[in-house]
């Protein structure tokens, strides 16, 4: 049978009952696929070269956000030409090429040959990946937004957002190496001794050596107060490290001359809890006395962890036996220190969720306008493209109305960082911080669950095919699906958000940020329903209900995030009114969901205790 016309294939004469193989992606069996030979076949020869996603950068979209929801042309007052639009513009179109021609090819190169831990406790990653990062170390983009004293590019904060946008659409797997660097230099920027700082910091900055964060242990996973890592004094002052630490990503692989671990501990006699954990640089290297990499740590990879997605990144057990540790700042302060790091890393995580959607839609677009299957209403004839469909046009629709409110909101997070650290006005820095200590939680949370919900959406916009390896869409969301997890659960996001966020300057931050909304985006029935499940949170907190509010802590910061979503696409509308339709998709099937969840939002506990036992 041949659908496509033209002469049909030849059927498998000596195998009987076998359906002839057929150029279309229909269910038909393959003789070389059995016979383990798939290369001899122009079909799936065919298909496994469409898997490799031609990634395009949108870098149009990215520049909107910088002009407009990053307010760039303010940050450049601050930042010099280091902040000028039209410069970070040039600079990120360099990025993109950099990002679609060396990075993009390991999607599915590391998927598909992940990194492997070798007899001796060594790690080489996938094919590809010690060329592309020595590439992408001479090309300065690791450290972009780092001070230029140190051997940083001096851009903005956002401009790191918008390169780890692309690296991550193109390769999550290959990016998160990066990713943990910049999480370290920010430790060690504002904890570090000037010693310290001069010893790690050009060497991270630049990305000739890497960071990781080591924070999760098999009994201390989010009870990070549980861990049992010990730190004991030496009597040079330095501190021998000992104990076993797992999900460490790149924690052992080829790509640096170091690795530079940043790892939680517990000093003899500390108090229990994590007012009892110091924080410790143990470099896989010890340094001799020109600052070079010498004598090998006492720090060992026992086994690389087999995961669902992310197989290019290494993520690693490891065991420090007595390892040199040097001492962070002061003893039991190491919790205070690694926030540090763990709130710039989780602004990184609500990306990848970002990211991912923004690869999936690309990828199920690129196939909706290629796929024929069935006659669309009105169509003249023959199969149409399946974009002609309105269930797939409703699932693109959805898919870029949420990647551009999740990128409009990242990236407005992203400059109000830069305003906390660099507006010259006191009270505007601290006004600034209050607002990403509000947002960061929701972006990590709301953004994340959303890069697993598009990436899902594109395995059903293929259809059967999205089920199948082949097409990639499956492996973006195994790949997102880990972004939900890790960096504190997103669970763990919705309880910081009630309990510690919601509280801010006695509610003035949540209640300025609700009547931001109102003026700029309109008293939408979805914002009154926000403001009274925000009301009955505080008002459980003051009660000494903290059960109730922790019951409904996770649907209320999704509502919060697609208010907000909301919000930013409206405000991109009233700048470009050719953005009025993705606003307008958004606010018809996105936004009234706000209402569905104030009721899950304020339900309270009582109801689950009765059944959960």
């Amino acid at each position: 049978m041949n659908t496509r016309g033209g002469s049909s294939p030849p059927f498998d004469t000596d195998r009987p009952g076998l359906r002839p193989w057929s150029p279309c992606f229909s269910a038909v069996i393959c003789r070389a696929e059995i016979a383990g030979d798939r290369h001899r076949c122009a079909v799936c020869a065919g298909r496994r070269k469409n898997v490799a996603m031609a990634y395009r950068p949108p870098l149009t979209e990215i520049a909107f956000n910088l002009a407009h929801h990053a307010d760039l042309p303010e940050l450049a007052t601050w930042f010099g030409p280091g902040g000028d639009l039209a410069t970070n513009v040039e600079v990120l179109g360099e990025a993109g090429r950099f990002v679609a021609e060396v990075v993009a090819p390991l999607w599915r190169v590391g998927d598909e040959h992940p990194a492997l831990r070798h007899a001796d406790g060594s790690v080489t990653t996938p094919p590809g990946t010690v060329e592309a990062y020595r590439r992408f170390v001479e090309a300065g983009w690791a450290g972009i937004s780092f001070p230029e004293a140190w051997g940083g590019g001096g851009f903005p904060w956002v401009a790191t957002i918008a390169v780890q946008e692309m690296l991550c659409s193109a390769s999550m797997a290959f990016s998160l190496c990066s990713t943990l660097t910049q999480g370290s230099v920010e430790l060690l920027i504002h904890h570090g001794d000037e010693t310290q700082q001069a010893t790690y910091l050009p060497k991270l900055i630049t990305g000739e050596w890497t960071g990781t964060m080591n924070l999760t242990e098999p009994d201390a996973g989010s009870d990070v107060g549980a861990l049992r890592t010990r730190a004991v004094k030496a009597d040079d002052g330095t501190y021998c490290i000992s104990g076993t630490k797992i999900f460490i990503t790149y924690g052992e692989h080829d790509l640096a001359d170091n690795i530079v671990h940043i790892v939680l501990a517990r000093t003899p006699g500390a108090p229990v809890g994590t007012k009892g954990i110091s924080v410790f640089i143990v470099p896989k290297f010890l340094l001799d006395e020109e600052g070079r990499p010498s004598a090998r740590n006492s720090v060992s990879c026992l086994k690389l962890e087999h995961k669902t997605g992310i197989h290019g990144s290494p993520t690693c057990v490891l065991e420090f036996d007595e390892a040199v540790g040097y001492l962070i700042g002061e003893e039991c302060t190491g919790m205070r220190s690694m926030f540090t790091m763990m709130n710039n890393a989780r602004l990184s995580i609500g990306l990848e969720g970002l990211a991912l959607a923004e690869s999936a839609y690309q990828l199920a677009l690129d196939y909706a306008r290629n796929r024929r299957q069935g006659r669309a209403i009105a169509a003249a004839g023959g199969d149409s493209p399946i974009i002609e469909h309105p269930d797939v046009q409703a699932m693109l629709a959805v898919m870029r109305a949420n990647v551009e409110a999740m990128r409009g909101l990242l990236y407005f997070d992203a400059a109000h960082v830069d305003r906390s650290h660099h507006h010259p006005d006191a009270a505007e820095r601290a006004q600034a911080a209050d607002l990403v200590a509000l947002l960061t939680p929701i972006n990590k949370a709301w953004c994340t669950d959303l890069g697993v919900e598009m990436t899902s959406l594109g395995i059903q916009i293929h259809g059967g095919m999205g089920f199948m390896e082949e097409t990639g869409a499956a492996q973006l969301w195994r790949d997102s699906r880990i972004a939900p997890i890790y960096e504190g659960t997103n669970g763990i996001q919705a309880i910081d958000l009630v309990t510690r966020k919601l509280p801010l300057a006695d509610g003035r931050v949540i209640g300025a940020l609700l009547d931001r909304v109102a003026r700029e985006a309109g008293e939408t029935p979805e914002l009154a329903a926000v403001r009274r499940a925000t009301d009955v949170m505080r008002a459980a907190l003051a009660d000494g209900r903290p059960i109730d509010v922790l019951a409904g802590a996770t649907p209320y910061l999704r509502m919060l995030g697609v208010l907000l979503g909301d919000w930013i696409l409206q405000r991109s509308a009233a700048i470009d009114a050719d953005r009025g339709a993705i606003a307008d998709v958004y606010r018809t099937r996105v936004l009234p969901t706000v209402l569905g969840l104030e009721r899950t939002a304020v339900a309270g506990h009582s109801d689950l205790a009765a059944i959960i036992w």
